[in-house]
């Protein structure tokens, strides 16, 4: 009987800068890997592409783009790492994501002018997480922390829109996690949540991102109730 090859989870954290993200990310894999298991790091962006490197030159104050074109940039970059993701997570390896497309939808939108349901329509369909894990920390505890201000948007009221996106952003099987507390306690914490996600997402299929309209935060009305002064349905 041929053994059925069962897949690894895909685990996220997001939170706004300097909340711990990377150092828990990175603790996770090891754990994980030390235990028997094969789980692998991710982060976006991933800045050694060619387009991770245009973000980096954007993100590091050396060059300028335009809005719209700078967050269409971090969806590309999320979209050309989607076949190497597949192919881990189908071969078994579970993958720690250091930022995903929620960073890109709540980061945009905390500047003028843009509404969530624009910024989410270019990750549509993307590998949804098995599990997202939310550390919290106030922008003011994030700005005592080592290296904060160094890149484009570090800086505290920016960060606070940021945590506001996030809370609308934010669906009902997030794990809410504290991010003040030791970075040993913060890290127990983390692997009992997600070895138990490892281990009830093994023989399940991976869904795609936002690929429910009822997903979408800021909906508009449905055609069928928007109409102009005579009364006929109009396009929206």
């Amino acid at each position: 009987m041929l053994h059925k090859m069962t897949r690894g989870a895909l685990i996220v954290f997001e939170g706004c800068d300097r909340c711990g993200k990377t150092t828990q990310c990175k603790k996770l894999v090891d754990a994980l890997n030390r235990d028997g298991g094969k789980a692998e790091f991710m982060r976006f962006p991933e800045r050694s592409t060619a387009i991770g490197q245009t973000i980096s030159g954007y993100l590091e104050k050396k060059s300028e783009l335009e809005d719209h074109a700078v967050h269409l940039l971090f969806s590309a970059n999320r979209w050309e790492l989607v076949p190497k993701m597949l192919r881990l997570l189908n071969s078994g390896t579970t993958l720690i994501v250091d930022r995903y497309a929620y960073s890109g939808v709540a980061f945009t939108g905390a500047k003028p002018g843009f509404d969530l349901q624009w910024c989410k329509q270019p990750d549509v369909g993307l590998p949804k997480p098995d599990q997202v894990l939310y550390l919290t920390l106030s922008p003011e505890e994030a700005s005592k922390r080592a290296a904060f201000g160094t890149e484009r948007y570090e800086n505290t009221e920016f960060q606070e829109r940021v945590a506001k996106n996030f809370e609308i952003l934010k669906e009902h099987d997030w794990k809410i996690v504290n991010a003040g507390k030791s970075i040993e306690d913060l890290h127990g914490e983390i692997k009992s949540i997600v070895t138990q996600t490892v281990e009830s997402s093994k023989d399940k299929p991976i869904l795609k991102l936002w690929s429910n309209p009822s997903e979408y935060p800021n909906k508009k009305r449905p055609l069928e109730e928007v109409t102009n002064e005579e009364g006929e349905n109009v396009p929206v």
